[in-house]
């Protein structure tokens, strides 16, 4: 049996731009029920611009788990702003996504320590309010974390075009 790699955790870097978004695709495949290499050109070109922007702005932060070189684990959260509100006096928000664990890299933790150290990014940045999206097999992770379900939230989807 060979040894366990020994794992690192950090921040994502200007540097690690490709790696954000190939992991970014991989997550929206998994999740959409596509095949592992679906071409999504639109949203990878989107996803890159975001990413670019976001790292140098400082309205995006990704966590990354490597393991001997190779991506295990990542999570990445956006930071907004809205009206201040008797809930969010300081109008900061933060929206966490693209939680993802390798397959064989499941249930050791990781998820938990991902999340972990996003929240405290979120935390040393001021902000009021965490939201995320819970998949069926996250949302234990979250619950056991402290997140709880939202009631008021409504969403109007894209429309059909109007032209």
């Amino acid at each position: 049996m060979e040894p366990t790699p020994k794992l690192c955790m950090r921040l994502a870097e200007p540097a690690d731009l490709d790696e954000l978004v190939r992991a970014r695709l991989m997550v929206l495949r998994a999740a959409n029920g596509l095949a592992p290499q679906a071409p999504l050109p639109q949203v990878e070109a989107e996803t890159r611009r975001y990413f670019e922007e976001g790292l140098v702005t400082g309205s995006f932060a990704a966590v990354l788990v490597l393991a001997g070189g190779e991506l295990v684990a990542t999570g990445a959260v956006s930071f907004y702003e809205v009206m201040p509100t008797c809930h969010t006096p300081t109008g900061k928000k933060a929206y966490i996504m693209n939680m993802y664990t390798a397959p064989a890299w499941r249930r050791r933790g990781l998820a938990t320590r991902v999340l972990d150290r996003l929240v405290r990014e979120c935390r040393a940045r001021g902000v009021d309010t965490i939201t995320l999206e819970a998949t069926a097999m996250g949302r234990p992770v979250y619950e056991r974390y402290g997140f709880v379900p939202m009631e008021c939230e409504m969403e109007l989807p894209a429309g059909p075009d109007e032209n």
